[in-house]
C-alpha cells in the first residue's frame, strides 16, 4: 500500500533543486519539492510525502486528521515510514 504522510517544511535547503527539510513524525528528512513548483512552498506548510517526494500541499488540520488516520493504519503506516526513512533525496 502507498501512503502520503503529512510533513511540515521546517528549511527550503535547494531552491535551484527544490529540496527541502521537512519534520515527519519527529524525523527530519530531506524531500524534493518539484511536483509542487506551482504551490509556492514556504516555511510552515505542511506537505504530503511519500518515498522523497512531497506529492500536495495540505493545510495543517488534514494534516492532523491524516495523521491520526495513517497512525490508526498499523502495520501499512509502518510500512510507510519505514520507505521514507530509506528515502534518500541530497
Amino acid at each position: 500500500m502507498c501512503l502520503g504522510i503529512p510533513g511540515q517544511i521546517v528549511e527550503i535547503i535547494d531552491e535551484t533543486w527544490q529540496t527541502a527539510k521537512v519534520t515527519v513524525s519527529g524525523v527530519k528528512r530531506t524531500v524534493s519539492i518539484a511536483l509542487l513548483a506551482e504551490d509556492n512552498i514556504q516555511l510552515g506548510d505542511w506537505v504530503l510525502i511519500h518515498v522523497g517526494f512531497a506529492m500536495s500541499k495540505i493545510d495543517e488540520n488534514e494534516a492532523r486528521e491524516t495523521m491520526q488516520l495513517l497512525q490508526g493504519m498499523g502495520q501499512a503506516y509502518n510500512d510507510e515510514l519505514a520507505m521514507l526513512h530509506q528515502s534518500q533525496i541530497e
